[in-house]
């Protein structure tokens, strides 16, 4: 069996009175693709949010490649290596698609607002080099993103803005991928186009972990998958087994009457 990349142990969190995840248990074997699914309101955006530093966790801890990373502010959180995109686009609308992806480079190069100011050596090389990687990062999408490399964010289609939001997020060198309902509004086409993405991501040697609602996309790309329900985990395993789980079938369908 495969070393866990990330452990998240008895992870909790409160609003105030409210619980929105108790006492989850979650690993992310090295090289896996895994979801979290579940009803809306499950509690799968808090988790992830206490798994990059969004929320510090009420109670738990988050270990990730060997270092405890419970608590610790988001910008250190990826400088360990763990990527994330986000259930609602958070990209700077006005920059260009190619100025989104040399953002999600800043804490992985050198120079600095001061090196930048005084044109230190080094410097302007850096650039040519980020800005290289940026246009491969875009290239990775094929020539749906690479041709729109200096159009505004704002510009750019739906799908082109979810798929901008990963390139930005494969700029900071993850090891660990976090995707936040991916395929949300995307028609089924661009459903498997991001299957197909999100399987070269792993041969990148990048492990993904994704919340979803499209039983297919997650049916057809993830060898485990967790379910949560009101912030608590009832179900894990294989597609198979977790569809026939009968506490899954209530959380989906609604408990049956006699």
């Amino acid at each position: 069996m495969a070393d866990n990349l990330l452990e998240a142990r008895q992870m909790r969190k409160e609003f105030g009175g409210l619980v929105a995840v108790s006492d989850i248990t979650f690993t992310i074997p090295q090289g896996a693709i895994v979801s979290l699914i579940g009803p809306n309101g499950a509690g799968k955006t808090t988790f992830f949010n206490m798994i990059t530093g969004v929320y510090k966790p009420t109670f738990g801890r988050v270990v990730f490649d060997g270092h405890d990373v419970t608590g610790k502010p988001p910008h250190a959180v990826t400088e360990r290596g763990i990527g994330r995109t986000f259930q609602n686009i958070r990209l700077f609308q006005h920059m260009t698609a190619l100025e989104n992806v040399l953002v999600g480079m800043h804490c992985r190069t050198r120079a600095g607002l001061a090196g930048i100011m005084l044109k230190r050596p080094g410097v302007e090389a850096e650039r040519r080099r980020s800005t290289q990687r940026a246009h491969e990062l875009l290239a990775f999408f094929g020539d749906r993103l690479l041709p729109r490399a200096q159009d505004a964010a704002d510009t750019l289609s739906y799908a082109n803005r979810r798929r901008l939001e990963i390139a930005r997020a494969l700029a900071t060198q993850p090891k660990l991928m976090l995707l936040d309902e991916p395929a949300a509004g995307m028609n089924p086409t661009e459903k498997r186009e991001l299957m197909h993405d999100i399987r070269r991501i792993r041969e990148l040697g990048i492990t993904v972990a994704l919340i979803e609602h499209d039983m297919g996309l997650v049916q057809g790309i993830c060898e485990r998958v967790v379910v949560l329900d009101h912030g608590v985990k009832i179900a894990e395993g294989s597609f198979k087994d977790v569809r026939e789980d009968p506490a899954v079938m209530e959380a989906y369908l609604g408990r049956q009457r006699a």
